[in-house]
């Protein structure tokens, strides 16, 4: 799978499961509605501090989101 897209998966789900809108983490990281959306459908190429302030308003580590899911 290509990391944007497991990037993308992974923030969407995480943020989904934290009862987060895309504009609660606009408000809260500073990245635009229109980034977040862009990078849930793996259209951004984030860099690694993106990715680390992005964890952070989710509560989890920058790790969760590069991770691929486990199948089960």
């Amino acid at each position: 799978m290509d990391m944007r897209t497991l990037v993308g998966r992974n923030f969407a789900r995480l943020r989904r499961e934290r009862g987060l809108t895309q504009e609660e983490v606009e408000a809260r990281s500073g990245f635009s509605q229109q980034y977040i959306s862009s990078l849930e459908r793996g259209r951004r190429n984030p860099t690694v501090i993106t990715l680390y302030e992005l964890a952070q308003v989710l509560g989890v580590s920058h790790v969760e989101l590069v991770t691929p899911e486990k199948e089960g």
